[in-house]
């Protein structure tokens, strides 16, 4: 039996030339789930919510949004949906209210339902004090919540969410998260988010996709993905800079080596606590600036399994990307 709200994925590809953007992937997310689709720049996330809301046709698998399929039934599609992409289509010289009404004639709202539809959403994201203010003079983050207010006005049964927080200051990345929740909360919508933050991620989502390479390289909860790892990570920053060298040495004799940009760090081994770290580093004679036992985080997962830091993986990403764009132009 098909289920309305569900995404449904196989074998998914996407190539640009010699770019492989989507290797091939298959997922599924459930009716009234958050799905965080989490992975560094250009590791494929955009590309695949492109191929999901038929902006892109796919090089190659099938999707099934809503019960649709995204290459033959494509207008049907669209009506299931609504869609916040990474940049907000918002003509600077019309109002918050403005664009919801123009929204609500282009989705085929009833004349009489246009009103009272937009000033429900100005209050849901909180804009009615702007509501009258041209969108040129709206910041960053109002930009962002109008865009998802736009996405909600013919009550999409699924919506995606494609890096809706980049560049937000803390309190309105906040606000947008407290929306996303409320989406699934009240509503049921199903929620496809997009996301390069860690804590993004481990805040709003059911469940968790890590993208690497255009490749899904694990999924689970936040929390089993995290037990998987299954251990905890020591960090620690040496007093003087001269002993960092010695401080890794050290260390190793608690667990393997762990890449950290700023800190040496290692995956403490089962039976090793801070405090036998601390004992023997007093006996070393090494002086730490800091010291710190952390959890398992979805950093390292991603670590885990792809040898690399996410943090540090964007940086890479983009360096390959704009290496193959280059061949591609040649």
């Amino acid at each position: 039996m098909e289920r309305p709200n569900s995404i449904e994925v196989e074998a998914l590809a996407r190539e640009f030339k010699d770019i492989i953007a989507v290797a091939g992937i298959d997922l599924y997310v459930e009716p009234g789930e958050i799905y965080g689709f989490l992975g560094p720049n250009g590791a494929g996330k955009s590309t695949t919510v492109h191929m999901l809301t038929t902006l892109l046709p796919p090089s190659s698998g099938t999707a099934r949004v809503g019960g649709y399929d995204v290459v033959r039934e494509g207008p049907k599609v669209r009506t299931a949906i609504g869609a916040a992409l990474q940049e907000a289509a918002l003509d600077p010289l019309l109002t918050g209210r403005d664009h919801l009404r123009l929204q609500s004639t282009l989705q085929g709202l009833p004349r009489n339902e246009r009103k009272a539809r937009a000033q429900e959403l100005l209050e849901r994201v909180g804009l009615t004090g702007a509501a009258d203010r041209k969108v040129r003079t709206y910041s960053g983050g109002m930009k962002r919540r109008l865009d998802l207010a736009l996405a909600l006005v013919h009550r999409p049964r699924i919506v995606f969410l494609d890096e809706p927080t980049t560049g937000l200051d803390p309190q309105s990345r906040a606000a947008l998260w407290d929306e996303v929740a409320r989406l699934r909360r009240e509503d049921g919508v199903t929620v496809f988010l997009t996301t390069q933050y860690l804590e993004e991620a481990d805040v709003l989502a059911d469940r968790v996709g890590i993208i690497d390479h255009g490749r899904i390289v694990a999924e689970g909860t936040p929390a089993y993905l995290k037990a998987e790892i299954g251990r905890p990570s020591l960090h620690a920053i040496p007093a003087s800079e001269d002993d960092r060298v010695r401080l890794a040495t050290f260390l190793t004799r608690y667990g393997p080596p762990l890449d950290a940009a700023k800190n040496v760090a290692v995956w403490l081994e089962d039976g090793y606590g801070l405090a036998d770290v601390v004992r023997g580093l007093d006996q070393e004679g090494i002086e730490l600036a800091d010291i710190e036992l952390r959890a398992p985080t979805l950093d390292d997962v991603f670590f885990a399994k792809t040898g690399r830091s996410l943090e540090g993986a964007a940086d890479e990403d983009a360096a390959e990307n704009g290496q193959a764009a280059e061949r591609a132009r040649a």
